[in-house]
């Protein structure tokens, strides 16, 4: 066993491709030219070295994430092996939900139980406006498969999106109290122009004034690897509810993640724009010391973050879909 690099960084995202089968208008995802030519992108034996390195050196969560994950071929075969690498605690998978329907039981076969599903509203036309796409009905249905298949826990998370759905984040939240579900709100990224983000963006405190009326929320002690989120349970709910606002928030002093893009490049912060390239050592044939020392560069970096007042954010010059979210 490594040196841990660190005992507070013990999680990472791990993105298998920059394509979606969405088109959500807040990711800002680029024109179909700009994406990365397939041999650019970490191939599957690239990222199993590196998520086994990863468990080495003492990270012990892992997130396949995207762009969507589950259009990428051989997804499946993937996640099995991924589950097979010891020393990782959680596997867990972020999607959209479209190919759920059709995905979850061969997924649940390959190991895998803990799923993060978006969802940002519960009317069809609106949906179809967030994300260009009519797929509602099937993420819906994907959902309903999952739990009753087994996974546990499936966290919906909602983009809270001022004008377009803050009228239905009550009903958003209830579907909690008649599910398992752990509903997240999550506060909108400042991605694209900083005057749309103006725009659209409302500050967690907000969400959780108008969620005020479903009564007094009990916190819910965090697992030694989770995420930003702050979860809570509430009289009468089967579910959890949380929130997660990274921008009126910070959370840097607590962030104990890592983020590999699907381009290979090692991303200590979703909102700074340094980032470490493990691909071109990876394929130069660099030995494993040399990638750990990379990691702990990362880690380094986290350190040295700043913090931004909301009228000072620094825009993301990239699509979410490139950054693996």
């Amino acid at each position: 066993m490594k040196k841990a690099i660190s005992q507070k960084i013990n999680y990472l995202r791990l993105s298998i491709t920059d394509r979606c089968n969405l088109r959500c208008f807040y990711c800002n995802y680029w024109r179909e030219g700009d994406k990365l030519p397939a041999p650019d992108i970490l191939r599957y034996e690239e990222l199993l070295r590196v998520a086994a390195l990863a468990a080495e050196i003492g990270l012990r969560k892992v997130r396949v994430t995207g762009g969507e994950p589950l259009i990428r071929r051989g997804v499946v075969d993937f996640l099995h092996k991924l589950h097979k690498i010891p020393g990782l605690k959680e596997i867990c998978l972020s999607t959209n939900g479209v190919l759920l329907q059709d995905l979850a039981p061969a997924l649940y076969d390959a190991g895998l139980r803990r799923l993060n599903v978006s969802l940002d509203t519960l009317r069809r036309d609106r949906y179809r406006e967030i994300t260009g796409r009519d797929n509602f009905l099937e993420v819906m249905t994907g959902l309903k498969r999952s739990v009753s298949l087994g996974f546990h826990p499936v966290k919906i998370n909602c983009v809270v999106l001022k004008g377009i759905n803050d009228d239905e984040l009550l009903d958003l939240a209830l579907l909690a109290r008649d599910h398992s579900y752990q509903v997240r709100f999550i506060e909108l990224m400042p991605t694209g122009p900083l005057e749309e983000w103006q725009r659209y963006f409302l500050p967690m405190a907000e969400v959780r004034r108008l969620l005020s009326v479903l009564g007094a929320p009990e916190p819910v002690a965090p697992e030694a690897t989770a995420g930003p989120a702050q979860i809570f349970r509430l009289p009468g709910f089967e579910g959890e509810l949380g929130f997660i606002s990274p921008i009126s928030g910070h959370q840097c002093a607590t962030c104990n993640r890592l983020r590999l893009t699907a381009a290979g490049q090692l991303r200590p912060c979703l909102l700074r724009e340094r980032q470490i390239d493990l691909k071109g050592p990876l394929r130069q044939g660099a030995a494993d010391h040399f990638l750990s020392h990379l990691f702990q560069q990362a880690v380094d970096l986290k350190a040295g973050r700043s913090f931004y007042p909301l009228e000072q954010l620094p825009p993301l010059h990239c699509s979410m879909a490139s950054i693996g979210g």
